[in-house]
């Protein structure tokens, strides 16, 4: 065999072998273990499509009607401070790189004369039919992408709900005519008698029933108590 040739096969077999030993070496000397907890750990915020899949529906937030009568709405002045970069609140004022917030409550969504609006945010209007209640406020200033797709508004949201309950009885005053508050402890009332049954009696007109475990008088007139202990109305 030709010499040259044994040596271009033995100097090639050598640089093999010495980057093979230098490889070894180099993993062993500057081998790093994997570190037993992440420096980081990265969160990715679940999206509305996969809370549908996980859940069924949207998960929101309870309604903020409830907390608007307890609201500190001179706070909410200071909340506005977050939002002021974008927004105008003055009557009048100018549209910034959002539109003026004036009389929004109740006012119907991408309805601001003057303001360009996202496509995400003209679709959500239905063409001016779905107004700024105080849930939709809520709802939107809580998470703006998640409330509604699509918008161009960047800012992160408001996730404490006193801050937003204030932050909107704050707006409500920014009106000619501020719309009404939800009323308190609806459903807490008194039912209304069902259909047919009489009317409870007027105070002094029934005879009182009598204590729980006695009987009433043989001489009263009154008719004893039907059951469930409720007198009889008196008769038209």
């Amino acid at each position: 065999m030709n010499p040259y040739v044994n040596m271009g096969v033995g100097a090639l077999l050598g640089t093999v072998f010495v980057l093979m030993t230098v490889s070894i070496a180099s993993e062993g000397i500057f081998h790093s273990e994997a570190p037993e907890k992440e420096g980081f750990a990265i969160v990715a915020e679940e999206t509305a499509g996969e809370a549908g899949a996980a859940g069924g529906e949207e998960a929101k937030s309870e309604p903020i009607g409830p907390l608007l009568a307890s609201a500190d709405a001179p706070a909410g002045e200071a909340v506005f401070k977050k939002c002021a970069s974008c927004h105008t609140v003055e009557k009048g004022g100018p549209n910034k790189v959002g539109p003026n917030l004036w009389d929004i409550v109740n006012r119907p969504i991408a309805s601001h004369e003057g303001f360009s609006y996202s496509a995400g945010m003209q679709t959500f209007s239905e063409g001016g039919k779905v107004v700024w209640d105080y849930d939709h406020l809520s709802y939107f200033l809580e998470a703006p992408k998640k409330h509604v797709p699509g918008t161009a508004m960047g800012f992160a949201g408001l996730k404490k709900t006193d801050e937003r309950a204030d932050l909107i009885a704050w707006l409500r005053e920014h009106s000619d005519n501020p719309a009404p508050l939800p009323e308190a402890g609806a459903g807490s009332t008194e039912a209304a008698p069902a259909e047919g049954q009489a009317p409870a009696a007027a105070e002094g007109n029934a005879a009182p029933a009598p204590a729980e475990g006695t009987s009433a008088p043989a001489d009263t007139a009154a008719p004893p108590p039907a059951e469930g202990g409720a007198a009889p109305a008196p008769a038209n």
